[in-house]
């Protein structure tokens, strides 16, 4: 079981290119370890951009770091893009404030043919207290069963 806790030297393992969705670059991740047929962790800063008035991570920023870690995850394990979050649970367990980093640690739990099913624990990157956990479920798709579909009548 490989460990990688440098993402260039991870990147070289990697057969594909890798691609930088916006959803993913907004939400600025730093990554911090990726153990093979295990778990990947990222660390999110807590932008004011992600707050509520309240001064904390809104909930749905929250759930897009888990996504986009977990998502991340099924990609390096299965070395395919060609896949979609059919759902994902989140429980919120403390708040996190605007200057936190949340660290997000998804874990496999079982890959079949074309389902896969992940689980996540979200820390306080200073104190280590559990903030947030999730359960996701993804599809893994054919490349033509995800391509999108034009408008409009179709030629004959």
């Amino acid at each position: 079981m490989a460990r990688y806790t440098d993402w260039e030297a991870l990147e070289k393992e990697l057969e594909q290119t890798r691609m930088i969705p916006q959803c993913w670059a907004f939400m600025q991740p730093e990554f911090v370890e990726y153990v093979e047929g295990e778990s990947l962790t990222m660390a999110f800063p807590v932008l004011e951009v992600y707050s509520n008035p309240r001064g904390t991570m809104q909930g749905g920023f929250m759930t897009a770091a888990f996504d986009n870690t977990l998502g991340a995850l099924l990609q390096m394990e299965t070395r395919r893009r060609d896949m979609a979050s059919i759902d994902i649970h989140m429980n919120f367990l403390r708040p996190l404030f605007v200057g936190d980093i949340l660290v997000v640690r998804a874990q496999v739990k079982s890959i079949g043919q074309t389902m896969a099913h992940l689980y996540g624990e979200g820390v306080d990157g200073s104190q280590g207290r559990l903030i947030a956990t999730a359960v996701s479920n993804l599809v893994l798709m054919g490349q033509e069963k995800y391509a999108r579909k034009e408008a409009g009548p179709q030629p004959e």
